[in-house]
Parts: C-alpha cells; sequence; structure tokens
C-alpha cells in the first residue's frame, strides 16, 4: 500500500514531533524479545555505535549534547548492569579502554535489528528517490542545527 503524501499544510516540526519514536519503538520491543529491559536514556546509542565501531564514546555522546558528568554516569550504568568494562587504557594511563560485554553485544544486536526493522520498512513505502530525499532532508538539518550552535 502506497504510504499517503504529507499534506502541505502540516509543518515540518509538527511532521517530526510525529514520527519521533518510530526508531526508539522498535528498539524496545527488540530489546524486550531478548529480556532486555534497563538499558538508561542513550544507553541504545552508546551501545550500538561502539558494536559499529562508529566513534569513540567521547565522541559518541559529545553528539549528544549532554554534559561529561552524563557521560559519565551513562557510564557508569552501563558498567554496573553488564552491558560495557571500563579499564585502563594500558598505552595511556590517563585514559580508560570502554568495551562491550556478552551482554552488550546482545544487546547491540536488539538494537541493530529494532533500527532496521524501520529501515526496511521504510524502504518499502518510500520510493528509493523519496527514501533519498527524508535522508538529504535530514542530513540538512543536522548541517542547519551545527550551523546555527557555531553563531
Amino acid at each position: 500500500m502506497p504510504f499517503p503524501p504529507a499534506d502541505d499544510r502540516i509543518g515540518i516540526p509538527a511532521l517530526m514531533r510525529a514520527a519521533r519514536g518510530s526508531y526508539a519503538q522498535a528498539i524496545r520491543a527488540h530489546l524486550a524479545a531478548e529480556g532486555i529491559d534497563d538499558i538508561p536514556r542513550n544507553g541504545a546509542f552508546v551501545l550500538s555505535g561502539l558494536a559499529n565501531g562508529d566513534e569513540s564514546v567521547v565522541d559518541m555522546i559529545r553528539g549528544l549534547g549532554v554534559t561529561k558528568q552524563a557521560v559519565s554516569q551513562l557510564i557508569d550504568t552501563l558498567v554496573l548492569r553488564g552491558y560495557l568494562t571500563r579499564d585502563i587504557n594500558p598505552e595511556d594511563r590517563r585514559r580508560m579502554t570502554i568495551d562491550l560485554t556478552d551482554r552488550g553485544r546482545a544487546a547491540a544486536a536488539a538494537i541493530c535489528a529494532g533500527t532496521a526493522a524501520i529501515d526496511d520498512e521504510l524502504a518499502r513505502v518510500l520510493s528509493p528517490a523519496e527514501l533519498a530525499g527524508l535522508r538529504a532532508g535530514l542530513a540538512a538539518l543536522g548541517h542547519i542545527k551545527e550551523r546555527m550552535k557555531e553563531g
């Protein structure tokens, strides 16, 4: 069934608000199916980023716009709940090495499956050109945000 066209009278912020949470709901469902129900806020972002080798934890969290204290608390929580290990970096004792545990890898796999479910559904209901337009629009919004932060 084709996706109905967006009504031009509905503003982009309202559309974004309506779409907000679709990935989160799918991720929560996949985590629940694995019996995982204690991932803290922003924890899924960190676990999946570490699993994908995207960037360092510091870089990932910096992108979320949270304080160093919030980062430390998030890492502490993920360590205490058995998702991560934190050890002193043998090459630079001032730094910490953070790795996924088996539980963290299982959670990351569920997070990836939840994300893939939404990506797959989008690919079914949008044409390749529409999906490319969605990606381009979201990337443009990200650039606008960064430009506004810079002044």
